[in-house]
């Protein structure tokens, strides 16, 4: 009962004029740049949260988190129509849905990406209010010890779901912290790696840090290639965007099976929605009876990992809320702009703010109920929007970049700096190094400082407190085993590679 008064609250404020006008600000915006290659939900939500800095809290976070799962939706439709994914969590939808768009059936395949959207958006919404206040309850076990012990966790999931490259990822990760210690030392007051610059004593700016490194850094990286978008001419009149019956018997339980895929995977800090329709399209393939299709146009190719990618935008939420700890790259900009606007999330946010709270999650439903409306009856406009040449694009997405910079303490230091972080976020992208480390070690950094210190303090300065306190000692070893997993992972590889050796030795012989 208390569930669906919180609810019915949640609603009376995501109602109103203004919080539905900016939700559909959000959710239009989030398509359109989730269809632009390249750009991404960090970047979209970056660039305007400068802008919400004056906006009531409420309505500023139902419009970026309407931007963010916005772009899950919007990644499809040049996934489809021209076999690239607009933001990553779409890499795994382009190998069935543009086969499915070369056989004239580009309707049925961005439909049915739209509406697994929604259902696997609505189903994790429920999943949501269920377990975040329980979530919550239970953090407030919590003491430094075990916030400073999840922020280690959270830091080395990244290194088990990124994978191929640990070491880049901790480097990413060091990176990210040494930028989170510029400004005055917490504890005594001092300044650390200011250079005698004033404007560094108050620290770097993480919005100045997210748009120099996505919104400039994708703009350098966009200049040394020319990006033409070369669309099929698939016809969109309203009886040929409608999946057929079969479609949905084929997509029925693929759409059920990536809800859950996804919404697990998003509640883990640092996996995030690619991670999720790459699981979630390779276990629908293994359990499929027909698993030839894949690759070939399987209608459930798309439907699985469209509905994975949004289940685990959703699920990021959870241990924002709940935590305080962003499940992706994107939430992590939405941590800082809950910090910005002076609301701590974690245990305490559903007790001093459960109005945003209930009126953020009843926003979900409404932007997803906005989103399968325009994805199915608004995809000619889109088409129309992406032929914008990217010659015109770029340089807006500079200017932007600018705006958003300076009005931050409107001092041109700040631009200067955006600039800097811009060139590095390019230099990283062309080294394959990967930014979602450092941005997660960025926002986390001083609230994981501030927990070691206190622990230390309780603790006398024994590193034992970590270990001898049960939730903290469950964190710190899987934290551990986060981190040896990709040691485990080569040494097991190893011995099957000896061991197949020597069995095919063997075999020789004989």
């Amino acid at each position: 009962m208390e569930l669906l008064q919180n609810l019915y609250t949640g609603f009376s404020l995501a109602v109103s004029p203004t919080n539905l006008l900016f939700a559909a600000i959000g959710v239009i915006y989030g398509t359109i740049t989730g269809a632009l290659p390249g750009i991404g939900s960090v970047t979209a939500v970056a660039l305007l949260l400068p802008l919400t800095f004056t906006m009531n809290p409420t309505t500023a976070l139902i419009m970026l988190a309407g931007i963010y799962y916005g772009v899950a939706y919007g990644g499809t439709i040049t996934a489809v129509l021209i076999n690239v994914p607009g933001d990553s969590s779409a890499v795994m939808t382009t190998l069935d849905g543009y086969q499915l768009a070369l056989q004239g059936r580009a309707g049925p395949a961005l439909s049915i990406a739209a509406i697994g959207s929604f259902i696997a958006g609505t189903i994790s919404t429920i999943i949501l209010m269920g377990l975040a206040p329980p979530l919550a309850k239970f953090a407030l076990r919590f003491g430094p010890p075990e916030y400073f012990a999840l922020a280690i966790l959270a830091f080395s999931l990244l290194t088990a779901f990124e994978g191929r490259q640990p070491i880049k990822i901790v480097v990413s990760t060091l990176l990210g912290l040494l930028i989170a210690t510029v400004g005055l030392d917490v504890v005594s007051g001092l300044p650390r790696f200011t250079f005698d610059s004033p404007q560094l004593l108050g620290g770097i700016s993480f919005v100045t840090v997210i748009i120099g490194l996505f919104g400039i850094g994708e703009v350098l990286s966009s200049v040394e290639q020319e990006m033409r978008l070369d669309f099929l001419r698939a016809k969109f009149r309203l009886r040929d965007v409608f999946p057929t019956w079969q479609d949905w018997i084929a997509s029925r339980w693929a759409i059920l099976r990536g809800t859950i895929i996804g919404f697990l995977v998003g509640i883990l800090p640092g996996a995030g929605a690619t991670t999720a329709s790459f699981l979630a399209y390779l276990s629908e393939k293994r359990l499929s009876k027909h698993p030839e299709r894949f690759g070939r146009g399987a209608i459930e190719g798309v439907a699985s990992p469209e509905s994975a990618n949004n289940a685990a935008c959703i699920g990021a939420f959870a241990p924002l809320l709940a935590l305080g700890i962003p499940g992706s790259a994107t939430t992590a900009v939405l941590l800082a702009g809950f910090m910005i606007w002076g609301i701590r999330p974690g245990p305490m946010l559903f007790q001093r703010n459960a109005d945003l709270v209930w009126a953020l999650i009843a926003s979900m439903y409404i932007g997803n109920l906005m989103l399968v409306l325009l994805n199915i009856f608004f995809i000619p406009a889109f088409v129309a929007v992406l032929r914008i040449p990217y010659t015109i694009l770029m340089p807006l997405i500079v200017v932007f970049s600018t705006m958003g910079a300076f009005s931050v303490n409107n001092d041109l230091f700040d631009v200067w700096l955006m600039l800097g972080f811009g060139v590095l976020g390019y230099l990283m992208k062309k080294l394959d190094y990967p930014v979602a480390p450092m941005v997660l070690a960025l926002v986390l950094g001083p609230f994981a400082e501030n927990s070691l210190r206190q622990a230390f303090i309780i603790s006398g300065g024994s590193l034992s407190i970590f270990f001898t306190r049960p939730i903290s000692a469950v964190l710190m070893g899987l934290a551990i085993l986060a981190y040896l997993y990709p040691l485990i992972r080569w040494a097991v590889k190893s011995v099957r590679q000896v061991t197949t050796a020597a069995t095919d030795l063997i075999s020789a012989r004989r």
